[in-house]
């Protein structure tokens, strides 16, 4: 096929690469043979070195297999923050020959048991703040592996935190730290297949339906961080400082920041929950050479008033995903810090990512860049599945080596989401002539006013465009002439006004009729993901739910 994004390559970038069949954790052990002095994390001050991560990992691993007789395949649930127990959890469990599935701890009770029985997990590793919670959602595994956050917090934080935290009393269940107390000796990793066996189950929507377990085979994940370092074109030897503020049961979170700092020697700061001023003192404290994150994140430190304060110049680049990034917003962030901002893009089924604004290159603000090494592109037909020339809107359509095996159990899903060797997105996008991707909006968010195609992303960057406004997203409803009708939902930036008709005049400047908001509603600020995404279904479910109410009083 046709690869017109390979004549944009930046110099020294490979269009092919050889990807070792390895466990996803060598490039790790890698590190802690070659540099086992070095800080491979850092949470609230306390520092462990790669040789201190190696042994904890082994030692965990080793207790998982002697004291609770896990096998191969079998699957361990890890409910934590971003704090070292998560990665030592996970990374054991993959030593050992389980398969890590992880959870976000927003979750109440029934979404615990719908993950814990749909994956099958044998343990659950959570904090003893979650006992309660974890004990009614995960009343079908064999046993609870309770830690604390001051477990790992420097000696006088940790003092303070158990004096403050009264923590529910967890009984029958086993400590994390006994498990760390294992011996490691004569301890080997089971054997993996790296093409056939899971590195880890992330719970995705999906391109479809009901939250689905992401099968991410080690091989998939290897693939990837091996495309990223090859994109970044960062030197192994020196090694980065990330700033991982991204939750990691997050694919994005997982392994395009803690994986990747880990596979480059690098040091990972831990950060369990976004504060912006918290972010910005760490910042300033340790110097991070990399941020990555989402475009909410980058708006609170925007708009934090003590922004001015700090020292950002550590950082030399941001990678933005998981959400489009508002050309406006990109601006202001570099303009303010001087950190560059590469907007890429990806899914959890890619393990995650796929493309990226080149680290040496020309970056293309509103476009998420290109596709990575061995990557392959096609925007089709959303009818006819059939390839589209440059600059015209389809649906995307990707293929390579870190594209998932499939869904856990689910086989007509997988058979739905990869055709023919291709992992359909469900998100809508046009490529130009020199192979960029800009992505339009997801297929199932598209608006139909009048027979046109509407997509909510293009009015929510004319909106970002206005002064006043902070955040900005757009949706369908209902409308008995057009079918359904735009409306926006915008949060002011403080100290800001503006009026609906305010709002609408502007757009009427810079959007043709059939796409300008009919209505505006002004909101303190709008739904979010555990991940900083805005949830533009949920605006849109509230708005059906009114219509629904205002339905039934009228008859």
């Amino acid at each position: 096929m046709e690869r017109p994004w390979l004549r944009s390559y930046p110099e020294g970038v490979r269009p092919h690469l050889e990807y070792p069949e390895v466990p996803v954790y060598h490039f790790l052990f890698d590190q802690v043979a070659r540099h086992p002095d070095r800080t491979a994390l850092i949470f609230y001050g306390k520092k462990i070195t790669y040789r201190e991560f190696g042994r904890m990992i082994d030692r965990f691993a080793a207790g998982l297999i002697r004291q609770l007789g896990l096998k191969k395949g079998e699957r361990v649930g890890i409910m934590l923050p971003n704090c070292p127990q998560n990665l030592i959890a996970m990374i054991g469990i993959q030593r050992a020959g389980g398969i890590p599935v992880q959870f976000n701890p927003l979750y109440v009770a029934r979404e615990i048991e719908y993950q814990v029985n749909d994956a099958g997990c044998r343990f659950f590793i959570t904090l003893d703040l979650f006992y309660e919670k974890a004990q009614e959602g995960a009343r079908a595994v064999e046993r609870l592996i309770i830690t604390s956050m001051a477990d790992f917090l420097p000696f006088t934080l940790s003092t303070l935190y158990r004096l403050k935290t009264k923590a529910p009393k967890a009984a029958g269940t086993i400590p994390f730290l006994r498990l760390l107390q294992e011996s490691a000796a004569g301890f080997k990793p089971v054997p993996i297949d790296p093409r056939e066996d899971p590195a880890f189950l992330l719970y995705t929507g999906g391109t479809t339906g009901v939250s689905k377990g992401v099968i991410s085979t080690h091989f998939n994940v290897v693939a990837n961080i091996t495309q990223i370092r090859e994109w970044l074109g960062r030197d192994a030897e020196e090694g980065d400082t990330v700033l991982v503020v991204l939750p990691m049961f997050h694919s994005y979170g997982l392994t395009a920041a803690a994986s990747y700092a880990l596979a480059q020697g690098g040091t990972c700061i831990l950060v369990p929950r976004f504060e912006a001023v918290e972010v910005l003192k760490l910042i300033q404290r340790y110097r991070p050479t990399s941020f990555p994150g989402v475009p909410t994140i980058y708006t609170a430190l925007l708009k934090e008033p003590t922004l001015a304060k700090y020292d950002l110049r550590s950082i030399e680049f941001c990678v933005s995903a998981a959400a489009p990034l508002p050309v406006e917003l990109l601006q202001q962030f570099e303009s303010m810090t001087g950190a560059n901002i590469l907007e890429g893009y990806g899914l959890t089924e890619a393990s995650p990512a796929t493309h990226s604004n080149p680290m040496h290159g020309r970056r293309i603000p509103g476009s998420v860049g290109l596709p990575y090494p061995d990557t392959d592109v096609r925007i089709v037909d959303l009818e006819t599945r059939e390839d589209l020339p440059p600059g015209q809107e389809g649906e995307v359509l990707i293929r390579g080596p870190q594209v998932m095996k499939g869904y856990w159990n689910k086989p007509a899903e997988t058979a739905e989401a990869l055709v023919d060797g291709w992992l359909v997105t469900g998100d809508i996008g046009r490529m130009d002539e020199d192979g960029y991707l800009y992505i339009v909006d997801r297929k199932k968010d598209m608006i139909i006013a009048s027979g046109f195609n509407i997509y909510p992303r293009e009015i929510d960057e004319v909106l970002y465009q206005h002064p006043a406004v902070l955040e900005a997203c757009s949706v369908g409803v209902a409308d008995a002439y057009r079918g359904e009708t735009v409306k926006a939902f915008v949060v002011l930036k403080p100290g800001a006004t503006a009026t609906e008709q305010e709002i609408i005049a502007f757009c009427r400047e810079r959007l043709a009729a059939y796409k300008r908001p009919t209505q505006v509603e002004f909101l303190p600020e709008l739904p979010k993901s555990a991940v900083g995404k805005v949830l533009r279904r949920e605006l849109a479910r509230r708005e059906r739910e009114k219509a629904a109410t205002a339905a039934a009083a009228q008859n």
